[in-house]
């Protein structure tokens, strides 16, 4: 038996949750950390390197999402709302997926000149996951809920940026004179961009709902 097996036969039961979603976390940051380091490689076989590595990311939070689905099934108790445990680590998976989502799209097209649009959402999205981190973390004691609030806010604020991103990067695209089917793909590519946005507030808004019902 391996440590990690052992140490969690000791584990309440509600108290699992807590450390999957929090692996869950780690795994998005690093995610969104490798993704601003390849959009800032100017190196395109690398950058497609290092893209194609978030596939490996992406996997391994599927995994521990599953695991989150089999100890609800399995847990008759749970630290907040089976409910919102779904819906947490839905938006949480999502995030992973929409990213190598994205990620897949630059590959696919072949997407060489990386241009501002791309490396502003890239770190718009760096900034909501690191306060989703914050967040998740919080979560275990929740001891600080004006931190925890803060973050919601901040992922909200994100996320509306992503909106005004799209919108100004959409009409810069439709303005420029570059072909008809690299407007195509990168119309593609900042949609994908922004719905990542999208489901981070998405899971700060279930964190909100969490520490209303609970704190």
């Amino acid at each position: 038996m391996g440590l990690g097996s052992f140490v969690k036969m000791f584990m309440p039961k509600d108290k699992v949750f807590y450390t999957l979603f929090e692996e869950v976390a780690n795994n998005l940051k690093e995610m969104s950390g490798m993704f601003i380091t390849a959009i800032n490689e100017k190196d395109f076989s690398k950058r497609r390197e290092l893209l194609k590595g978030l596939e490996d990311w992406e996997h391994k939070n599927d995994e521990v999402t599953h695991k989150i689905f089999i100890e609800l099934g399995s847990n008759f108790i749970t630290p907040f709302d089976r409910e919102d445990i779904h819906y947490l680590a839905t938006a949480l998976d999502d995030i992973a997926d929409y990213t190598w989502g994205a990620a897949k799209r630059m590959m696919n097209y072949n997407i060489e000149d990386i241009d501002a649009t791309t490396v502003e959402f890239a770190n718009i999205i760096s900034k909501a996951v690191t306060a989703l981190h914050k967040g998740i973390f919080e979560l275990r004691n929740m001891r600080d809920l004006r931190a925890i609030t803060e973050v919601c806010v901040s992922i909200n604020s994100l996320e509306n940026e992503g909106d005004d991103l799209l919108d100004n990067g959409m009409l810069r695209l439709f303005s420029s004179n570059i072909p008809p089917v690299e407007i195509i793909k990168m119309k593609d590519l900042y949609q994908m961009l922004e719905i990542v946005t999208d489901k981070c507030e998405d899971a700060a808004n279930v964190i909100e709902s969490i520490i209303i019902k609970y704190a």
